[in-house]
């Protein structure tokens, strides 16, 4: 349980932290930051403040969907978007196309392993998680399709807000999976408990 609680509570904020980076480097976002970034730019309101709103309104969505917050959803919400409006405030502009492209592989890396950190801590799925599995459970949809329409209807929408997408947007889809599996592969809180073993039925003389 204490390993437990240091990885979500180190995970959370670093995850903001990783996106922090990739946005300062203005090559392209992933979809749910992209909104967040062309709502910021429409309200004036800073893309981490904005980040904590979309994840509350996200979880709102699961009421339908009869998903259940874990204690690491709720922080989700609270620590995500607060560490990248202040990692954002603290952060020194980045200049030179090298520097940027620096900044946007390392905030990928960053975020891969944040991932595996909260992930792996087993409190609960994201809100933007949570939302693709609901609408697996209840449409019947793959999880694949569930996420791909959500983030497309998403990343429209924030790149006609005036959010950025780059070179950067396809770099974040084709690289965050890989680096999240290679985080959970030592992450993972649960990998290599030994589960139960079910006895296979057997008749009275003990036969199989």
């Amino acid at each position: 349980m204490t390993r437990r609680i240091l990885q979500l509570l180190l995970g959370l904020p670093l995850y903001g932290a990783g996106v922090a980076l990739t946005v300062e480097a203005g090559l392209g976002l992933d979809p749910w930051t992209v909104l967040a970034e062309g709502l910021a730019l429409r309200t004036g309101v800073g893309i981490g403040w904005v980040t904590n709103a979309l994840g509350l309104l996200v979880l709102l969505a699961w009421i339908p969907l009869r998903e259940r917050p874990g204690v690491g959803t709720v922080l989700n919400i609270l620590v995500v978007g607060t560490s990248l409006q202040l990692t954002l405030d603290a952060m020194p502009p980045i200049d030179g196309l090298g520097a940027r492209i620096a900044a946007l592989l390392g905030g990928i890396a960053v975020v891969g392993v944040a991932s595996g950190l909260y992930i792996g801590a087993r409190f609960g799925p994201g809100p933007r998680d949570g939302l693709m599995t609901g609408l697996h459970r209840r449409l019947s949809w793959p999880v694949w399709r569930a996420r791909l329409t959500v983030e497309l209807i998403v990343l429209a929408a924030g790149w006609l807000l005036g959010g950025t997408v780059g070179w950067g947007t396809l770099a974040y889809a084709l690289l965050i999976g890989p680096c999240v599996h290679a985080a959970l592969r030592f992450l993972d809180t649960d990998r290599g408990r030994p589960r139960p073993v079910r006895p296979g039925p057997v008749d009275v003389g003990g036969r199989l």
